[in-house]
């Protein structure tokens, strides 16, 4: 799968109109990014049908699911589903599964309980359907930020999918996974040069993830503290998970990542007034010389 190195994540690519979503993805793959990612999540669009049309919108981009929540459909739904987006896009299509969160899950009403077995039971049942199915290769990534996932990911599937995390966890993270697996971590960015309404912005994307506790663990294994995560986010913690400042600027944050051992980063373009796809994509224009990519011709 040639994705290069650098790919795009936004939650409105599965939550705003469809039009507008795959009029994204085209212009995205037309400045020379390598994927796209589409999330699940409350309010959104069913992930695994939004990767199908925003892949069939598009030549040669890349689309995963950043992620598909393992509660929301069964392990043989969720494997055939992949081989069948595997079968007519070859080469186009990432599955990243996950677990979720707590209140989410809740929301659907199951019990989130022992994630990790659940992860575990349901990586079991989508090989257990496997043999009924087409093998088109399509990569499986497990959502993984703490240890013990990322050893399942490392001995169970084909890599990782990291989200709000600094090039110091994916550092880590390779470590565990060792070379011969796929690490794609999300990186939040505002190409913005003025400090308070860059930390701003941040602040407003880290809220909801500021009051999720796998996210508050997995940042205290990297050394933050409750002083940190009160007040939306200390300057250390907002400047250490949101790259903000010129293109350039914002690209280093990126090749901080690939320097560490990642394979490809998603950046997520972070809006003043919350999540804008027109914003977004101004951002990403850009961006896009920094990173000396390559515009599409067709």
């Amino acid at each position: 799968m040639e994705i290069g190195h650098v790919g795009v994540w936004h939650p409105l690519l599965n939550t705003a109109p469809v039009g507008a979503a795959r009029s994204a993805a085209v212009e995205i793959e037309r400045l020379g990014y390598g994927s796209v990612w589409v999330h699940e999540g409350p309010g959104s669009g069913e992930p695994l049908v939004s990767a199908g049309l925003l892949l069939a919108a598009t030549h040669r981009l890349a689309v995963g699911t950043g992620i598909a929540n393992l509660w929301a459909r069964d392990a043989m739904a969720m494997a055939a589903a992949a081989e069948t987006l595997g079968d007519a896009f070859p080469g186009r299509f990432l599955l990243g599964v996950g677990v979720s969160h707590a209140p989410l899950v809740a929301s659907r009403g199951h019990d989130y309980g022992r994630p990790l077995a659940a992860m575990r039971s349901y990586l079991d049942a989508m090989d257990e359907a496997a043999p009924l199915l087409s093998r088109t290769g399509v990569p499986r990534l497990l959502a993984a930020l703490r240890p013990r996932m990322l050893e399942l990911a490392r001995d169970r599937a084909d890599g990782a999918h990291s989200y709000l995390v600094p090039p110091e966890h994916t550092a880590r993270a390779r470590e565990i996974l060792g070379p011969g697996r796929l690490l794609i971590p999300e990186q939040a960015v505002v190409v913005a040069t003025d400090p308070a309404r860059a930390r701003a912005a941040a602040r407003a994307h880290m809220a909801v993830y500021l009051t999720l506790p796998n996210y508050l663990n997995n940042l205290r294994e990297l050394g933050y503290t409750d002083d940190d995560f009160a007040g939306g986010g200390s300057d250390r913690l907002t400047d250490a998970l949101v790259a903000w400042g010129d293109p350039e600027t914002v690209a280093r944050r990126v090749r901080d990542h690939l320097d560490a051992g990642a394979d490809h980063v998603a950046i997520q373009p972070l809006g003043a007034g919350g999540p804008d796809l027109a914003d977004a994509l101004t951002q990403l224009r850009a961006l896009a010389p920094a990173f000396d990519l390559q515009p599409a011709t067709t």
